[in-house]
């Protein structure tokens, strides 16, 4: 099972897609705090349907309580748009955590220093990123086919 992880995601719509994504992918979400919205939010709700009842899902303060339960660091892959490797140069694992930043600003310089594998996504450079439900989606996807291909 995959650990999707939003750190202090913004807009709710966003979440219940990616937590509706999550059951889908039978994918485990966690969620660090602060948050731009509360969880109980109709448009999360909304998003991520009737599905919700089902995610699994975990929240937690801050980052220090969330990376405090992570069994094996090297197994964590950040998300960012400043990083060289891309994602499809990554071989996934059953049990990896794959870590997105907030939607206005992605992840904090301070957040990104904790961690050794910084995973891009290639787009055009005539954005300057993906929604983060796609992204999410994108690497999600990939890590799938990877797991899948290894049974």
């Amino acid at each position: 099972m995959l650990n999707i992880v939003l750190v202090e995601p913004e807009i709710p719509n966003n979440t219940g897609n990616i937590g509706r994504l999550c059951v889908g992918t039978q994918s485990r979400l966690h969620l660090v705090h602060p948050f731009g919205f509360v969880i109980n939010d109709k448009n999360l709700k909304r998003s991520g349907l009737d599905y919700w009842i089902h995610l699994d899902v975990t929240e937690y303060q801050n980052v220090a309580e969330w990376k405090a339960q992570i069994p094996d660091l090297s197994r964590v892959f950040l998300m960012s748009s400043h990083a060289e490797k891309s994602y499809l140069e990554t071989d996934f694992q059953d049990g990896d955590w794959l870590v997105f930043g907030k939607e206005s600003v992605g992840l904090s310089k301070e957040v990104l220093e904790q961690f050794e594998n910084h995973l891009t996504i290639p787009m055009s450079p005539l954005i300057r990123s993906f929604n983060i439900a796609n992204s999410v989606a994108f690497v999600v996807g990939e890590a799938k086919r990877q797991i899948g291909l290894k049974i």
